[in-house]
């Protein structure tokens, strides 16, 4: 019974992200056609829900290359680590009201640990196919990565010292009476521009940048070993994407006030009180939520590489180390000041 435990704790993990991941490739295809005035994939399947299966079993079939003076077990071992890195991050992520394979006490540590050790796979993947364009790919998504890890980083440190913990599940609990987003609305803004350069998305994407470096650090891979890049990509997108609906939008959890809603079903339905609460008690902490707040930020993504042009690498670098990094140090003293003047500060950090 523990055997298959075990087995089947790690596909009700892995099997949901990937779907997510295939799911978020149609929709920002199809996003991204609308906002452009195109049609986008519209043949295979329904509406062309099923392109992307159609795109993975293409890659699948196809002759794969390597390159002749690459390090080939760093070649093919740098994508499977970025893979497997991104879908770790998965593992303490609440998902409703008692819903989580793990409800680790230092949950925010472990993700952020995960996320970091990712890099590793860009720059080996890089190093390894012994070419100029992929190695100064892995390089400047490495510096990138760093750069910006620093910044998102030292704001969930803010998140911490709002909570006094770092468990997740206590992180979403502790914004039953107000999200976070209220408070830390100028660190939110900075979370979200450091999220969509953490995650090598446009307009940040210069470690891909097709005018310059070819295809960056996946340049010379191809077939199958390139979905593993792909799968990462997308799925560190939907990871972060729940990190900024779990830190500042109360994830799983739906505030609006119960008093208002049931007034409002009372009089308008004649529906009893008894029915409205058992109704509102699941509603307040479903999955849907926590699913319907992550479509938004995956949809301002979208929408974000839509509206924007590329900026320069320097440009880029310059902007995290001259202007958000600053910004984010000086809310990172304020905030403290603030608590310890309210005498705020959670019970956990005064003992």
């Amino acid at each position: 019974m523990a055997t298959l435990l075990s087995i089947i704790e790690p596909l009700i993990l892995v099997v949901p992200a990937l779907l997510s991941v295939a799911f978020v490739t149609v929709g920002e295809r199809k996003g991204m056609a609308s906002m452009q005035r195109r049609l986008g994939p519209n043949a295979v399947g329904f509406y062309g829900l099923l392109q992307a299966f159609a795109d993975a079993l293409k890659l699948l079939l196809k002759e794969y290359v390597s390159p002749t003076q690459s390090n080939i077990i760093l070649f093919f071992f740098g994508p499977m680590v970025t893979l497997i890195f991104a879908l770790l991050g998965f593992l303490v992520l609440p998902i409703g009201s008692g819903l989580f394979i793990s409800d680790y006490n230092l949950g925010m540590l472990y993700a952020l640990a995960v996320s970091s050790l990712g890099t590793y796979g860009i720059l080996l993947a890089g190093w390894s196919a012994n070419s100029k364009y992929a190695f100064l790919g892995s390089l400047r998504s490495t510096a990138q990565l760093i750069s910006y890890e620093l910044v998102l980083s030292s704001i969930i440190l803010i998140v911490i010292l709002f909570t006094g913990n770092l468990n997740m599940i206590t992180i979403v609990e502790s914004q039953r009476v107000v999200n976070f987003i209220l408070p830390l609305f100028p660190l939110f803004i900075l979370f979200f521009i450091g999220s969509i350069a953490e995650t090598n998305r446009p307009p940040f994407d210069l470690a891909e940048a097709e005018s310059e470096l070819v295809s960056g650090f996946m340049t010379e891979h191809s077939a199958s070993i390139f979905v593993f890049f792909f799968l990462a990509e997308y799925s560190s997108i939907v990871l972060i994407c729940l990190l900024n609906t779990i830190l500042f939008t109360g994830g799983y959890l739906f505030i609006l006030p119960s008093t208002l809603i049931f007034d409002l079903f009372n009089n308008i339905l004649g529906i009893d009180h008894s029915i409205l609460e058992n109704m509102y008690s699941y509603i307040s902490s479903s999955p849907i939520n926590l699913a319907l707040k992550t479509a938004f930020f995956i949809f301002a993504f979208i929408w974000a590489r839509a509206s924007f042009p590329r900026i320069r690498y320097d440009q880029l670098m310059g902007v995290c180390w001259t202007v958000i990094l600053p910004l984010v140090i000086a809310y990172v003293i304020f905030y403290p000041c603030v608590l310890f003047g309210l005498d705020a500060l959670p019970t956990q950090i005064l003992l």
